[in-house]
């Protein structure tokens, strides 16, 4: 089986692979542009949070004595599941677990400050005169956490290897025992992943983001594309009804673009296929009717000639009245199919018992031979024109006795599939080709090409079958049974109503 692939689905395919393909674009620009580095990943938002909970951990430390920072920074690290590290600017590790500093993590230690050129960041020296020249700091309670010339520099992000780990560094004032004010100092946050927790970078913003985005874009697009698509199903839906023979369909014709004109060609050639079909059965019907009384004069001049006749010439007019017989044959064949067709318009269907119309289809047929066996439900009821489906029941029957009555019995059954019944006549014979079988029910179609008369009919009797059917709003179908025999289905409306069985019209 091809595998398909919705026209929806391709366009929301493309649709995001350009988003993607537009991602990727800005990322390279924006890194070609901007040097992309792990530091901006702390700018805005995140490194807001990041100095905040610094300061929050700053404070705590200054309030406690010296021997309980590292149990401060141990519950720290226990709540965030990262490693807390408080050093000097100088490098020396105030508390936390002992740990040596990557080289590149040290010399992060004195970089990306801010501020004019020249000016250099405040140390531990600056804060040991009197508070007339401490840089910055003015006359402020000694108990603040931080003072605002401290934070002239922003956090930054270092990335280690051997193990991959994530070193966070912001810069905080703590108040030392030996000193009267806050001291400039780094904190570090150490984890093994660039998410840290959601400390370092926070996914959940931009996923929110990107998702919004994407379903934001495919809501715009959405109306463009379902617009296409159920135009375009609508169409394949009226020429699947066409190629059934239904030719009657049309689609709408709203649009004022190429689906509009599809739409309209599609109309036209309906339109056309069914003025040229209507007019081939016609010409048929009428060709048929013509034949009629030549050929009922021709039987009569027979039967003359076959009472004047001697036996020398007996066996001439015996050869000419099969040949008439067999062209009066398909001449009633002709008639059956132009009327099955041309009147399908106006059948009027009605609830019928379709025990009783099955069983004058097989009295019909019963003096062919043939084993034919009966399995219909006797309260089953159809809504359909008794006589033509008496007429289509025949057909089948009378198909299935000419090429598998002497293989076995033909068992003619019928079932309820929820509001519709299926009738279904099974013989145990060989089958037909496989490639056969969609070209059974196509006028004057025959499986042996050599068209011999002791081989089957003209071709007409599963077309005038489907004919029936669907003028009383059925359908038909057929296919090969397994390990052998063929099986013709047929599929109808069950009635809505439940009167008494009606005794069925003969055709």
């Amino acid at each position: 089986m091809k595998l398909r692939f919705p026209l929806l689905a391709r366009i929301l395919g493309w649709f995001f692979l350009n988003l993607l393909l537009l991602v990727a674009i800005g990322y390279g620009v924006f890194r070609a542009q901007f040097s992309f580095g792990l530091d901006l990943l702390l700018a805005g938002r995140s490194g807001d949070r990041l100095q905040a909970l610094a300061d929050g951990v700053a404070a705590e430390v200054s309030e406690q004595p010296r021997a309980q920072w590292d149990a401060v920074l141990a519950r720290f690290g226990e709540a965030h599941g990262a490693r807390f590290l408080l050093f000097r600017q100088d490098g020396t590790q105030l508390a936390g677990q002992p740990e040596p500093l990557p080289p590149r993590v040290r010399e992060r230690f004195g970089a990306g400050r801010r501020g004019p050129p020249g000016r250099r960041g405040p140390s531990a020296d600056d804060f040991r005169g009197p508070p007339a020249q401490r840089p910055g700091l003015g006359l402020g309670p000694p108990h603040l956490p931080f003072n605002p010339p401290l934070r002239d520099r922003p956090p930054f992000m270092v990335r280690t290897e051997r193990p991959t780990q994530y070193w966070v560094g912001i810069r905080v004032g703590v108040r030392e025992p030996e000193l009267p004010r806050l001291v400039p100092a780094v904190l570090l946050i150490v984890s093994g992943s660039v998410h840290g927790g959601g400390l370092f970078f926070d996914f959940k913003p931009w996923i929110v983001v990107g998702s919004a985005a994407a379903v934001v874009s495919g809501l715009f697009w959405l109306p463009l594309v379902r617009g296409i698509t159920h135009a375009l199903a609508q169409t394949t839906r009226a020429t699947e009804r066409i190629a059934e023979g239904k030719f009657d369909v049309r689609v709408p014709t709203q649009r004022r673009d190429e689906l509009g004109q599809l739409g309209e060609a599609v109309n036209r050639m309906a339109q056309r296929l069914e003025g040229l079909v209507n007019g081939q059965k016609r010409f048929l019907g009428d060709i048929a009717h013509e034949l009629c009384s030549p050929i009922a004069r021709i039987q009569m001049a027979l039967g003359i000639l076959e009472q004047r006749a001697d036996a020398r010439q007996q066996g001439y007019v015996d050869d000419v009245r099969e040949e008439v017989q067999h062209m009066s044959a398909l001449v009633a064949e002709l008639l059956s199919f132009s009327k099955a067709s041309l009147g399908s318009g106006a059948v009027r269907c009605e609830p019928v018992n379709l025990r009783a119309i099955a069983e004058q289809a097989l009295s019909r047929e019963a003096q062919r031979g043939g084993d034919v066996r009966l399995e219909v439900p006797v309260e089953l009821q159809v809504a359909a024109a008794p006589d033509l489906l008496q007429r289509a029941l025949a057909n089948v029957i009378r198909n299935a006795i000419l090429h598998a009555g002497g293989t076995g019995p033909i068992l003619v059954s019928a079932r309820r599939d929820g509001a519709e019944a299926v009738i279904t006549v099974a013989d145990s014979g060989p089958g037909v080709p496989a490639d056969s079988l969609p070209k059974l029910f196509d006028p004057f179609y025959r499986v042996d090409q050599s068209r011999a008369r002791e081989t089957g009919g003209v071709g007409l009797g599963l077309t005038i079958v489907k004919t029936c059917v669907e003028a009383c709003g059925g359908r038909v179908a057929c296919r090969n049974r397994e390990p052998r025999g063929f099986e013709v289905s047929l599929v109808l409306p069950i009635a809505r109503e439940t009167p008494a069985a009606k005794p069925a019209t003969s055709a």
